[in-house]
């Protein structure tokens, strides 16, 4: 079944709001064996609306529209509907009833006087019922075409979407399709190295297609197998699985929605072993980071933002002598702050990171993007050079984000 959607919104068109509407509807129909084809994105504009809905209809079998169904002037999206098929507008007396009724629920939390307007739907429609608000949903049917209109409120839509749309399109897929996908999570290599190292795993004439989506500064492979079976689909699916993790090796760090966060506390829980931090360029960012997960207190004892040289004197024990020879972005300043905090603490491992963000401070041998990044622990302390691009705010993202992945492998290696 080929199913676009449409979102209505000056809000959308303008930045204002993000569209979070069109990737709920695709996620859900992808559970039951539906895909996407096309969507589209109009304001709230009577003769855009009406546009999108003929151009969407000539090469769909079903259209799931969101938004504009409001009680407000720019709310436009019945009326549009209602012309683009041919039919009249007028007040459904269950769909006036539901407004009543709804309105005098919210009464104590709406305050806005009671507008019949959501009540005008096109003729010849089935009202979708809105459990939770004013705005009571519609389809028809217009050349072979099904079309679903429902609220743009996120909380409303999906409730509406789950018991009536998917419900209506499910029963009349055949045959029926598995769709089922696979998120892994890399932090690393870039999206070109990826890409070559993954050559030739997707397979889309078997039903077997092969995603990567970057998200600054991780990317997401998305392993998506479609078949006739839940046992089609596995047999599609877990052999690519493997050959994926098996060419990009230690560089996946998660599966699933779970984060770099998320699996770093869930090893230091795990082994038993205690964390403190000594920041500099970074200023707190990967203690926010690491207390951003619940029950961090269990194996996070403390972090230092030393941005001078005298905090890291101070708090770290740094030797004056060395922070004056080295100079404060060096090997050795990074290793002394490791150290200086795992003592300070009283922890098993000490993460440090020290380095010039920019966009000023760059010098000869030392440009911005210079960062060194240092773990001390029982077995020894290691620290390495890195020289990262950027912004300085994309800097210090890296910067957190390598050095919570060092703690990461070491952590997997023990």
């Amino acid at each position: 079944m080929r199913i676009s959607t449409l979102s209505v919104g000056d809000e959308l068109i303008c930045g204002e709001t993000t569209d979070t509407n069109a990737g709920t509807i695709a996620t859900m129909l992808v559970e039951h064996g539906m895909r996407v084809q096309r969507h589209m994105t109009v304001g709230d504009s009577e003769p855009d609306i009406i546009e999108a809905l003929l151009e969407l209809a000539r090469n769909s079998d079903a259209i799931i529209v969101t938004g504009g169904l409001g009680p407000t002037a720019d709310d436009l999206t019945a009326r549009a509907a209602a012309r683009a098929t041919g039919r009249r507008l007028v007040l459904n007396d269950h769909a006036r009833a539901h407004v009543r009724d709804m309105s005098a629920r919210l009464a104590s939390l709406l305050v806005c006087p009671l507008n019949d307007k959501q009540a005008m739907i096109p003729t010849k429609t089935t009202l979708i019922p809105n459990p939770t608000g004013t705005a009571c949903g519609f389809h028809l049917m217009n050349n072979g075409c099904f079309m679903f209109f429902l609220p743009g409120v996120p909380s409303e839509m999906r409730l509406m979407l789950r018991s009536s749309v998917i419900t209506f399109l499910a029963d009349r897929i055949t045959p029926k399709r598995v769709i089922r996908s696979l998120l892994l999570n890399v932090f690393g290599p870039c999206e070109a190295e990826v890409d070559e190292l993954l050559t030739g795993i997707a397979r889309p004439e078997l039903g077997l297609r092969l995603g990567i989506c970057v998200t600054f500064p991780w990317m997401r492979i998305t392993l998506r197998a479609e078949a006739d079976s839940e046992d089609a689909v596995e047999a599609l699916l877990q052999p690519a699985a493997q050959a994926v993790r098996e060419r990009l090796q230690g560089y996946i760090y998660a599966t699933g929605e779970d984060g770099i966060d998320d699996v770093v506390a869930e090893l230091l829980q795990g082994s038993g072993r205690t964390l403190a931090l000594a920041e500099s360029c970074t200023g707190g960012m990967i203690a926010q980071r690491i207390t951003s997960i619940p029950g961090s207190s269990r194996y996070f004892l403390e972090g230092a933002v030393t941005y001078s040289n005298e905090a890291k004197i101070r708090q770290l024990g740094v030797p004056v002598a060395l922070l004056e020879e080295k100079g404060a972005v060096s090997s050795d300043v990074a290793s002394a702050m490791a150290k200086g905090i795992r003592q300070v603490a009283g922890s098993d491992l000490g993460l440090a990171v020290t380095g010039i963000a920019g966009p000023d401070g760059g010098v000869e041998g030392k440009p911005v993007g210079t960062v060194f990044i240092s773990l001390a622990a029982p077995d020894g302390c290691w620290t390495k050079r890195f020289l990262f691009s950027g912004s300085r705010e994309e800097i210090r993202i890296l910067t957190a984000w390598t050095a919570l992945d060092w703690l990461r492998r070491y952590l997997l290696m023990k």
